[in-house]
């Protein structure tokens, strides 16, 4: 199963220097690393990223991080994945920077449409 994490691109710059990523601020404040599965990205990044620009995608392979992922009710009951723990590079299967078109919108990568199916 692939999840996903939406990174400003000066925090994930760091991630090629460290080897790992241990979350933005809000993470740290919650105390875990918060993911979305490939349906809930579009609704992550327009509740929380909307006027937010300079983002990565990333899609890791959520397999790769062993019991340290939880699957979490959010306040609607969906459930999110979240990492308590860093997220290493080596559980990375790519990255890439997420741009908009000329209304606005985020282009979401076609790898993010490949892993819905």
């Amino acid at each position: 199963m692939l999840i996903f994490k939406i990174v400003h691109a000066a925090e994930w710059r760091a991630v090629a220097r460290d080897g790992f990523y241990a979350g933005s601020s809000k993470d740290r404040a919650d105390g875990f690393l918060h993911f979305s599965t490939s349906g809930q990205v579009p609704g992550t990044l327009q509740k929380h990223y909307s006027g937010m620009t300079d983002l990565i995608l990333v899609c890791v392979d959520a397999e790769r991080l062993g019991p340290a992922l939880k699957f979490e009710p959010a306040r609607d009951g969906s459930l999110f994945p979240h990492l308590y723990g860093t997220l290493a590079l080596s559980a990375v299967e790519w990255s890439r920077a997420l741009e908009r078109d000329p209304s606005g919108a985020f282009r979401l990568p076609a790898e993010l449409d490949a892993a819905r199916r």
